[in-house]
């Protein structure tokens, strides 16, 4: 689900937990530290219910999915094919990279669900098995966990620093790294830890130790209040959502549930059953056990449930108004401003003042950006009564923003070529892999061509306008 929106957290570290929160993150963390990353091995011990689920958890999903080669090895950058297929004589001159926070906890919200859903299950007779071994379940979840950073997705993003500085060590052997993030406190921890993932090899002095608070780019969403009233607060713009839940797959997955629960099928809605299965996901990504919760879904019940999750992000985050990704040009355009004045200072033959920029975000940050830039964008829109024909779809939010997910901008200065165009080239990178520009077909681009493409976006696409809200009728979506 998106990320609440509300009390701003602003400052570098936490505040202490809650009482008992304290002592649920410390157990979660020495259950963690018990299996980080398992062997293939024990992947083939899993019972099926986690294995064949894993793949559909949506936002929730471990970055392990988008690179199943971690579990072996979390330091590894994966198959030779995945290397930067570059002229040898092109130099990085400038890495700017998103970076969505690691693993959390649910939310309150989540838990408040989760508990009264398990509250529901300790008054069930003993006579129902299901019931009887999810009641036996401890509810270890407690709200004062609400969302926060996990032992895992600390080292989520310390894996990740270490890749990155591995993958691009002339870019980080230059030891300037501006540091952004969400207000968030998972967003600012995740800093943390990526900057404690670059070790002393990275020896950062002064101001630049600390992590800056940037909500204008990172929650830009928050700031557009187009987007806040018509979209984030106006029932009305979830209207597919909303069918889904009422449509014949998703009954089909509720009386399943509540039969296996032994509940009438009117104690139990969509919302419940979502939230058993995302405790199946943050079970798995959290703690890296399989849940009892997890017996209660099929992989088919699984998809169902994906496109739940995908209808919300497609309708909220992505294609599904135009609002969700105009709201992030002002993101776009700041990209384009650091890569612009990286090709100034080295034209000019000057040092590179920001080699490394580094933001830490949220899935809310990463999914409009690219869709402004076009890409996971099917044919047909994701509805609600068209689920069977989306089996095929681009646009699944597990695999683009899992937890951890990153997208890379890289600026290259290039020697020995044609025209001067050819000089200054980009790559992009998501969740480590190269993405295939839609202009060329190809991984690489002049950054002349790239910013020719996106023009219309760099020029005319104003944060200010596009996010003035100009009616007061927020239950028309019309102009959406």
């Amino acid at each position: 689900a998106p990320e609440a929106r509300g009390r701003r957290e602003v400052g570098g570290s936490a505040p202490p937990l809650p009482a008992g929160a304290g002592r649920v993150a410390a157990m979660a963390s020495r259950r963690a530290a018990a299996v980080v990353f398992p062997s293939a091995a024990f992947l083939l011990l899993l019972p099926l219910a986690s294995a064949g689920l894993s793949g559909y958890f949506g936002t929730k999903s471990r970055y392990e999915e988008v690179n199943p080669h971690l579990m072996r090895d979390p330091l590894s950058l994966g198959p030779a094919g995945a290397a930067s297929r570059l002229p040898a004589a092109c130099t990085p001159l400038q890495l700017r990279a998103l970076l969505r926070h690691g693993t959390r906890y649910p939310t309150a919200g989540q838990i408040r669900r989760l508990g009264e859903l398990h509250s529901r299950l300790l008054r069930r007779p003993a006579a129902c098995p299901a019931a009887a071994a999810l009641a036996a379940w401890q509810m270890w979840y407690e709200e004062g966990l609400d969302g926060r950073l996990a032992p895992q997705g600390r080292r989520d993003m310390e894996h990740l620093a270490r890749r990155m500085a591995a993958r691009f060590p002339a870019l980080f052997a230059r030891r300037r790294l501006l540091l952004a993030s969400s207000s968030k406190h998972r967003c600012l921890q995740s800093g943390a830890a990526f900057r404690r993932g670059l070790g002393p090899s990275l020896r950062l002095g002064g101001d630049e130790t600390e992590v800056e608070v940037n909500d204008s780019l990172m929650r830009f969403f928050d700031h557009c209040a187009k987007f806040v009233a018509l979209v984030e607060e106006n029932d009305a713009a979830m209207c597919q959502v909303d069918a889904f839940k009422e449509g014949p797959e998703m009954r089909k997955v509720l009386e399943k549930v509540a039969s296996a629960l032994c509940l009438p099928v009117e104690e139990l809605n969509a919302d419940l059953v979502q939230v058993a299965f995302l405790t199946c996901s943050y079970e798995l990504a959290i703690k890296n056990v399989t849940s009892p919760w997890c017996s209660l879904f099929s992989e088919e019940d699984a998809k169902v449930l994906e496109y739940l999750n995908d209808l919300k992000q497609y309708w909220k985050r992505g294609y599904g108004y135009d609002i969700n990704s105009r709201s992030s040009c002002i993101l776009f355009q700041d990209i384009f401003q650091h890569l612009d004045k990286a090709v100034e200072e080295s034209k000019s033959s000057k040092p590179i003042s920001s080699p490394l920029i580094v933001q830490v975000g949220h899935a809310e940050t990463l999914q409009p950006l690219l869709a402004l830039m076009g890409f996971f964008k099917d044919d047909e829109p994701l509805k609600a009564n068209n689920y069977v024909r989306q089996t095929q779809r681009k646009f699944r939010s597990g695999r683009i923003v899992p937890y951890a997910a990153n997208l890379v901008f890289v600026l290259y200065h290039c020697d020995q070529v044609k025209t001067s165009e050819e000089e200054y080239q980009v790559q992009m990178l998501l969740n480590e892999k190269l993405m295939t520009f839609h202009h060329s077909n190809e991984t690489i681009s002049t950054y002349a061509d790239l910013k020719d493409y996106y023009k219309d976006i760099l020029e005319n696409c104003h944060f200010k306008e596009e996010c003035e809200l100009t009616t007061i009728n927020t239950t028309a979506i019309d102009e959406l």
